[in-house]
């Protein structure tokens, strides 16, 4: 993306509104990515959102689960969230810090509130990996919230780069296969963002702060509703009614089958048979 220039503004090609849900042992979410309206934006395949300063939203957590076939990317806002899975790795999720885990061929894991009050906020997106890389070995990029690099950009714009690139400042996470783009976008009232974005890859904007209009159009995307952009090699967002925050994701589509089961994503229904004996078997 460095001194690339763009020639043709991405629209919005549909928009979307996310649905209660609830996972784990009962946590309230938001699922925006992953809903009978909007099933995936190859490579992502499920985005959900938590935001709540009630305990009993989020007390129970989500106890030991498996994954396989996929990555998880937890982006933490407010609050606090402990892992740990069966190979003995832990850690702590906390305001502002990043967890990438690539679950490849199997892990098991928890994710628990480390608090009993207050507001708890973040993200959870789910990243698909290709046929190639889903039964490579578990690894995790944890960052805390001061690896993260912020970029400053013109008229009082802050973008905190996790995933690529913005000029010379450059997100923490590296060797995804889908080349992914993830950036968390502060724009003042009446801010203006521009930004170059690979041809070919997916990319959507999901403001959770404020209200966004998008591309030429300036089309309007309200708090909590999920905008998906059509072709281009630029993303133009604006803030006209007041400061806004968005996440924006791209990535490079894999363009293959998918075959889903709960916590397992491969490309067959066979591999996801598989999966549910090697976990039956202990083999995760």
């Amino acid at each position: 993306m460095d001194g690339q220039s763009i020639s043709t503004i991405r629209p919005v090609a549909k928009l979307g509104r996310g649905m209660p849900a609830s996972d784990g042992a009962g946590v309230k979410l938001n699922r925006v990515i992953g809903t009978p309206q909007l099933q995936d934006i190859d490579p992502f395949l499920m985005l959900d959102e938590f935001r709540s300063d009630d305990a009993a939203d989020y007390i129970a957590g989500f106890p030991d689960h498996p994954h396989r076939g996929f990555e998880t990317v937890t982006y933490m806002l407010a609050g606090r969230m402990r892992h740990g899975d069966n190979k003995g790795h832990t850690g702590l999720l906390e305001a502002g810090s990043v967890q990438w885990m690539t679950a490849g061929r199997g892990i098991i894991h928890s994710e628990m509130p480390e608090q009993e009050n207050g507001l708890m906020q973040g993200f959870q997106l789910w990243v698909n990996l290709p046929a190639k890389d889903k039964m490579t070995a578990p690894r995790y990029q944890e960052i805390p919230p001061h690896d993260i690099p912020v970029a400053a950009l013109d008229g009082g714009i802050k973008v905190k780069v996790i995933a690529g690139a913005i000029g010379g400042v450059r997100g923490p996470i590296s060797g995804i296969a889908t080349e992914p783009i993830l950036l968390d976008v502060a724009l003042p009232a009446d801010g203006r963002f521009t930004l170059p974005l690979p041809t070919g890859h997916s990319v959507f904007l999901y403001p959770f702060e404020g209200e966004i209009a998008v591309g030429e159009a300036a089309t309007r995307v309200s708090r909590g509703s999920i905008a998906v952009l059509g072709p281009g090699d630029g993303v133009l967002v604006t803030a006209p009614k007041g400061a806004a925050r968005v996440l924006l994701a791209a990535g490079r589509p894999l363009n293959e089958p998918v075959a889903r089961y709960g916590p397992f994503v491969m490309n067959t229904t066979q591999q996801i048979r598989e999966a549910l004996v090697d976990y039956e078997l202990g083999r995760f």
